[in-house]
């Protein structure tokens, strides 16, 4: 089975004129082209397409999409890490919508605003007391500091970076590759570096330090929000050995 262009645009909520210059560029080819030079995609275009709005979404540029899907072959895997970072979104923007209810009602109702209420949701420091007692109150000051100043391009790119990071680790556990060995390293050197750029991170700025890698790593399999980002249990345990083999070797 297969759709004509006209109606994946409308399906996607995009324009034949993107798919085309999709398709021009090599990011997403039709599966065939009729006799009369209309353009069709098959079930396999589709769920490419999909993979390519939601990186869209994430804030990358068609390079680094195309990038990203040139290293991810695992179509299902790749989208398990986006449903991973959707059912979070959807939850904190859940908790918006809560939160204005609530001041909507109290406005027509004559309430009282709850103040404490009505911004559940609006960024990303739920997690603060959580940090503060891992980590310290200069931790979490730091990052968030740092978190605000990046603005909404700067946190876009962070994300998207983020995100092929996540990606890459999902298909090199999925590949059977050790963790000791050279792609998995190659990987963990990427995540260290990563961590190296966040103020807050103990080691800042120099690196993040040997004990703070290891204990991250261990978190990675202990606490299953952070686990469903790597596919789970067993994926979060490949990217935990790597860690580990790559710490005791450079930090």
């Amino acid at each position: 089975m297969d759709w004509s262009i006209q109606e994946v645009a409308r399906l996607a909520g995009t324009t034949s004129r993107t798919l085309r210059h999709y398709g021009s560029i090599g990011l997403l080819e039709p599966s065939r082209v009729g006799h009369n030079g209309y353009r069709y995609y098959d079930e396999e275009s589709l769920v490419r397409l999909q993979r390519i709005l939601l990186l869209r979404e994430l804030g990358l540029g068609l390079p680094a999409v195309a990038e990203v899907l040139e290293q991810q072959a695992d179509q299902a895997g790749a989208l398990r890490t986006h449903l991973a970072w959707l059912r979070q979104e959807q939850e904190r923007l859940a908790r918006q919508a809560r939160a204005v209810e609530t001041t909507i009602q109290q406005l027509e109702g004559g309430g009282q605003l709850m103040a404490q209420d009505m911004f559940d949701g609006f960024d990303h420091t739920q997690y603060k007391d959580e940090v503060e007692a891992r980590w310290g109150a200069k931790a979490y000051a730091d990052s968030d500091t740092w978190w605000r100043g990046l603005g909404d391009e700067g946190q876009r790119e962070w994300k998207g970076r983020l995100a092929r990071l996540m990606e890459d680790w999902r298909a090199a556990a999925a590949s059977g590759a050790s963790p000791e060995g050279d792609a998995a390293q190659a990987l963990a050197g990427r995540h260290v570096a990563w961590l190296r750029d966040i103020p807050g991170t103990p080691g800042y700025p120099g690196g993040p330090a040997k004990a703070y890698v290891l204990g991250l790593a261990d978190m990675y399999v202990a606490d299953e929000r952070f686990a469903a980002n790597y596919g789970g249990a067993e994926g979060a345990t490949f990217v935990r050995d790597a860690l580990h083999a790559y710490a005791e070797r450079e930090l």
